[in-house]
């Protein structure tokens, strides 16, 4: 199975040899199944309201397909008991036929109920599994429910898929979601983190799916119009989208005490903050008896600021959470779907401590005081932080699916692990496609529009041009289009794409993604907001920086800064940006200004130049400088020479003054030496300053100014600096490949 949600690290193919057996194996079977009319019985078994969330769109996607799928659904634990919500009902609301109700829970919500409850379940089991007979059982999570699921039926030689495994926490379900996953037979997997957790358990890998969280395939499409009525309905009529809080939390199992604790400082904390905040009662673990006892004992099911309720349906909780201020608590919730609404979330204490989580989530691990908790809600409360896809990308179910449909059942049935050393990652995608990662990287000059899917090594797969608009509402609504059928595109290209970058002339807050104001280059392009309508368009997590800065990170990640500590980079296009690397960070500045080396002052009286100085490098060497000399030239019939000629529908431009250089004009050539010494002076100054060990020129006119740049620098520069490497760029878009590489660096490293 090749990963098909790659998040965390590169993809790995294993031989090819192994690779196409693979796929004429999964082919065969698929085709066999087909012909032979052969139907997989599945069984679905859930246990509380939370795993029905996750295990619903799974069920939905069999039911569509009866012509290759039975499905039996088997209802257990906290579904049916009143104190819970009944939440079988949904289930029966979702038309599905409910096979069988097993009453499996011991009340007393301490450990040893706990203990009982799976004794109980185990007892019930065999009856219902020996009636259904099931070629497969779908079991969700870490839930001591879904350990007793997984214990009756790998015992009675039933295969078992397992959805989420591989995955941290940071609680007793690391231990039954690990035992779990020691039982299934198959594997569906939400991260890349997670499928690699699943390997160093030694799990086979041909077994295992990285298809991403199904829930997220409703998630990523769930906002409605009719939000507000979901509201008020429970919150009341007076409650605006963005000024509510919703709050769940669990007991912590392994110290039931502390958790309880927490949570009475939660509430005081909420209290305090004064507003309106939905709270869920608690799971049916050890522990929450007494929690619902502090909440009662703080009056908050009277309180008029809050809202407690046993239940939300999940496409109505989905709309709460996705237009709240904040969500606090400790639920996998809030760590793992809030991220798909980029809604800030306060994870509290231990319970989630192992997972991945999106920048949206603030962590108080050591949640011992109200004070702690009431400054993180000052802190998240009504911020708005990018979309995450960590954990999927909306495509799942399909994914699941085709999985189901390739098991082998004549396959032995006994497991096989693949012991350390733990070789590569040998997998096939259900769909046999070999997904690559990749990042969508915009390029907004001066003249052009580029938007590019730049792959993890640095290839520009396919790219897009467009004249640059003139106007800012056209401009954005280019680049939504563009990113759009980019992204669209990347699916048919077999590319996975983590997230967007952006490189923009002007002076940019890469923290905010907006750009503060721009060159007259660029009009209508000042205090401009480009994270958000893209983050909201894409559902992806979304970069901004000025196109200097992109050139040095494209050096850093890619080209002749890979490794270095300390270079700088001068772009040389329709303008002169740049970038420094220092201690191998990119600097930016308190004001965000900084590598503004187009703008270094080499003559005193010098032309004017863009920024509404004199004599700046830009002024003499930029395209837009060499492209007013032709003019001039051109104009005084000094430009053309023999073997030269400007057709009359053509403006004169830099290239038209380097063409008539080279075929030996003497004033194109002392134009050129002007701007190449100019820019020299510029190098020079920068390494008085900065005394970097290596100079990039980058851009389409640095292999014009490189020789002149050395011999301004042997001329002027101090014995001390002139040893430093100055070199022409080898890489072709430099700017595409640094937007590209803040969504590559982020997107794969970031572990919380």
């Amino acid at each position: 199975m090749v990963s098909v949600y790659p998040h965390h690290g590169q993809c790995f193919l294993g031989p090819h040899e192994l690779y196409f057996e693979n796929l004429s194996k999964r082919k065969t079977q698929i085709m066999e199944k087909k012909e032979n009319n052969r139907k997989l019985r599945v069984c679905v078994a859930t246990c509380n309201r939370a795993d029905y969330s996750k295990l619903a769109p799974i069920m939905f996607g069999i039911k569509m397909e009866p012509e290759f799928f039975e499905l039996d659904v088997v209802v257990l634990g906290s579904h049916l008991i009143d104190d819970y919500g009944n939440t079988y009902r949904m289930i029966e609301q979702d038309d599905f036929d409910i096979n069988t109700r097993l009453h499996t829970i011991v009340r007393g919500e301490d450990e040893a109920a706990m203990v009982e409850s799976v004794g109980l379940a185990l007892v019930k089991l065999p009856d219902v599994l020996n009636r259904l007979k099931p070629d497969i059982m779908i079991v969700h999570g870490d839930r001591f429910d879904a350990l007793a699921l997984a214990t009756s039926a790998a015992l009675m030689n039933i295969r078992i898929l397992h959805i989420e495994g591989g995955e941290v926490s940071g609680t007793i379900d690391d231990s039954i979601r690990h035992a779990i996953t020691k039982l299934a037979h198959y594997h569906v997997c939400c991260t890349r983190s997670a499928e690699q957790h699943l390997i160093s358990m030694c799990e086979d890998h041909d077994r295992i799916l990285l298809a991403g969280c199904p829930s997220y395939d409703k998630l990523l499409s769930a906002k409605n119009k009719d939000y507000m009525s979901i509201i008020r309905m429970w919150l009341g009529d007076d409650v605006k989208s963005k000024d509510y809080i919703v709050a769940l939390q669990h007991p912590v199992t392994t110290d039931i005490k502390h958790s309880i604790k927490m949570f009475e400082l939660t509430l005081d904390a909420l209290i305090s903050f004064n507003k309106r905040t939905l709270v869920l009662f608690p799971n049916i673990d050890a522990g929450s008896k007494e929690m619902v006892r502090v909440m009662r004992k703080k009056g908050i099911e009277h309180h008029p600021n809050f809202r407690a309720v046993k239940h939300v349906p999940f496409d109505q909780f989905i709309q709460l959470v996705a237009h709240a201020g904040c969500m606090i608590g400790n639920s996998s919730c809030g760590v793992r779907e809030v991220g798909a609404f980029g809604t800030p979330v306060i994870n509290l204490g231990t319970r989630q401590i192992g997972r991945e989580t999106g920048e949206n989530v603030l962590h108080v691990r050591d949640a011992d005081t109200q004070d702690k908790i009431l400054q993180a809600l000052h802190l998240q409360f009504g911020k708005q932080y990018p979309c995450s896809k960590i954990y999927g990308d909306g495509n799942a179910v399909p994914r699941i699916l085709k999985f189901l449909k390739s098991i082998d059942l004549q396959e032995p049935l006994q497991k096989k692990f693949c012991f350390p050393p733990v070789k590569d990652n040998i997998s096939q995608d259900i769909d046999h496609i070999l997904e690559t990662l990749s990042a969508l990287a915009v390029d907004l000059g001066g003249t052009n529009l580029r938007v590019a899917i730049v792959s993890m090594k640095g290839e520009i797969v396919k790219k897009y041009t467009q004249f640059n608009p003139k106007t800012y509402e056209e401009r954005i609504n280019l680049i939504l289009q563009m990113c759009v059928e980019a992204a669209a595109e990347a699916v048919k290209l077999n590319c996975r794409i983590l997230g967007v970058g952006i490189s923009t002339g002007g002076r940019v807050n890469p923290r905010e993604g907006i750009v503060l104001h721009s060159t007259k280059l660029i009009q209508e392009w000042n205090s401009v907001d480009l994270r958000t309508p893209l983050s909201d368009t894409l559902h992806l997590p979304v970069w901004v920086d000025n196109d200097g800065n992109c050139a040095a990170l494209a050096e850093r990640k890619f080209g002749q800064g890979k490794g270095l500590e300390n270079f700088v980079t001068l772009i040389t296009g329709t303008g002169i940006g740049g970038g420094i690397i220092h201690q191998h960070e990119l600097i930016h500045g308190s004001s965000f200004c900084a590598a503004e080396l187009g703008h270094i002052v080499v003559s005193l009286d010098g032309p004017d130049c863009s920024c509404g100085s004199h004599g700046c490098i830009e002024a003499y060497a930029s395209g837009m400088a060499l492209q007013r000399e032709a003019k001039k030239l051109h104009d005084e019939d000094q430009l053309l020479v023999e073997g030269m000629s400007v057709p009359k529908d053509e403006a004169v431009g830099a290239l038209h003054l380097i063409q008539a250089a080279k075929l030996g004009n003497a004033k194109a050539q002392s134009i050129l030496r002007t701007a190449g010494t100019a820019l020299g002076l510029g190098v020079v100054n920068i390494l008085h300053t900065m005394n970097p060990s290596l100079v990039i020129l980058s851009g389409v006119l640095a292999s014009h100014y490189i020789h002149t740049v050395k011999d301004v620098i042997r001329q002027q520069a101090l014995s001390s600096v002139q040893d430093v490497d100055v070199v022409v760029s080898d890489l072709v878009e430099p700017a595409l490949l640094g937007a590209a590489s803040m969504v590559l660096d982020y997107t794969t490293r970031r572990i919380y």
